[in-house]
């Protein structure tokens, strides 16, 4: 187990960050995909390239930063956590958390640099709010094979952590595969039967979960609608239709959190998941931009929520 620590309510600049804007998305994901590149245990320097690049972002947001440290394999694995301390219901925690691993032979532009760059710059927003609730931000290591579903699964090793300190986590949101969208009729696919109920344009942002985590999905669907008119579709469902668990909220969900994936929906959509051809000039970042401002509205306002 860990320490915790935060940055403590108040803190930030009192004119507030700017906007997320498409550079600000773009310049991350070059730094994971490109500048780093395939980043995993079979590439320990890449990987650990891509922690302390994390870990630099978050301190020069002003944020300590705690790291949750194991081995795997004889190699050096970091999980790393900041919090923005919230100002009367510090305990509770809204946590937000994206892997930074890619997968065997991919340079992990979407899958999951995306997830990464959107980490970063929504816990720079938040760095300039006091929200009543904590938010807190986890860069998850090892989420791709040979280790997902598995003990040394970064974020299984890290929800467990949680259980055991007794973190009050009320959400759990995973940031996975988020930054491909199209308005290309026939650009969306589904699992049986979905199709029947959502649209053919992949131009949209899915919330996924359980049917357990199911009443803290529609809240966040809410919320997001009331914040921003970018296009969302959610759903809770079967754990078992594939795709649903393929993320870093599974591992919340064995420990009895109520967790949900937010997801371009990666495979059913991005031609390029799990390939060398996962590059950052494949990525749609004016539509991940106008996502992510919609995404902090929403997530403040649950943070807010008296």
């Amino acid at each position: 187990m860990t320490a915790t620590t935060s940055v403590s309510a108040g803190a930030g600049s009192s004119s507030g960050p700017a906007d997320i804007t498409p550079d600000r998305l773009r310049a991350h994901v070059r730094q994971l995909a490109e500048t780093i590149g395939e980043r995993n245990v079979f590439r320990p320097q890449a990987l650990n390239a891509a922690a302390a690049y994390i870990e630099r972002i978050w301190r020069e947001q002003g944020y300590p930063v705690v790291p949750q440290a194991y081995t795997v394999d004889g190699v050096h694995s970091v999980n790393l956590e900041v919090t923005r301390r919230g100002s009367r219901r510090a305990r509770e925690l809204i946590l937000i958390g994206a892997h930074y691993d890619s997968v065997y032979g991919s340079p992990g532009a979407n899958d999951n640099g995306s997830g990464v760059a959107a980490l970063l710059e929504l816990s720079r927003l938040f760095s300039a709010v006091t929200p009543v609730r904590s938010v807190r931000f986890v860069a998850f290591t090892n989420e791709e094979p040979p280790f997902f579903t598995t003990e040394r699964q970064g974020s299984a090793v890290y929800a467990r952590a949680a259980r055991e300190r007794g973190d009050n986590i009320r959400l759990m949101v995973s940031l996975e595969t988020v930054g491909s969208y199209s308005d290309a009729p026939g650009s969306q696919t589904y699992p049986p039967l979905f199709r029947f109920f959502y649209p053919d344009r992949g131009n949209f942002i899915a919330l996924v979960s359980n049917f357990s985590s199911r009443r803290a999905l529609r809240k966040l669907a809410r919320a997001f609608r009331a914040a921003s008119d970018f296009p969302l579709e959610y759903a809770s469902t079967f754990a078992a239709v594939p795709g649903v668990a393929w993320s870093d909220h599974r591992s919340f969900w064995k420990q009895g959190y109520d967790a949900l994936m937010l997801t371009d929906t990666a495979f059913y959509r991005y031609p390029h998941y799990h390939s060398d051809a996962d590059t950052p000039d494949k990525l749609n970042y004016e539509a991940f931009a106008d996502m992510s401002n919609g995404l902090f509205r929403a997530l403040r306002m649950l943070a807010d929520e008296q």
